[in-house]
């Protein structure tokens, strides 16, 4: 897997019949290493380093939008439960385009997260969101303390 724009992290690694694993220390189980999985680790690592509660991190969770089921690729809640923040994760490949920022605007019409991030490993972009006017800031430094 190729360098991303993260600190450095140790993983644990294991193959199966030719297959590398990653081990989700949240989730406590081995995942496929595909490109979309080494970004989530990268964050969820990241999230750790930033002093982020792990109880306060859900992966991978289902939620309904508009009558079909979605999954969210990682949310960071505050001690009462509310979303601080909604995470998607791309695959260094993909760009972070309109179509992206399109996908955790409509996930987020459920969640009403405070602020945003998307990134693909190489570039993170980070926004707040107004509740009221539905207007987003883009914010240059990781917004949660």
């Amino acid at each position: 897997m190729i360098t991303l724009n993260f600190p450095d992290f140790e993983f644990k690694l294991k193959k199966i019949d030719s297959k590398t694993f990653i081990f989700d220390f949240l989730r406590k189980k081995y995942f496929l290493l595909t490109p979309e999985e080494w970004v989530r680790q990268h964050v969820l690592n990241f999230l750790f380093v930033k002093k982020i509660p792990l109880s306060h991190i859900a992966v991978e969770k289902k939620i309904n939008v508009n009558n079909l089921n979605k999954r969210f690729d990682v949310v960071v809640y505050n001690s009462i439960g509310d979303v601080l923040m909604l995470i998607e994760c791309k695959s260094p490949s993909i760009k972070l385009t309109q179509e992206v920022f399109d996908q955790i605007s409509v996930y987020n019409l459920n969640l009403n997260s405070n602020f945003c991030m998307i990134t693909n490993g190489l570039d993170h972009i980070y926004f707040k969101i107004d509740q009221i006017s539905k207007k987003y800031t883009f914010v240059k430094e990781f917004p949660l303390k």
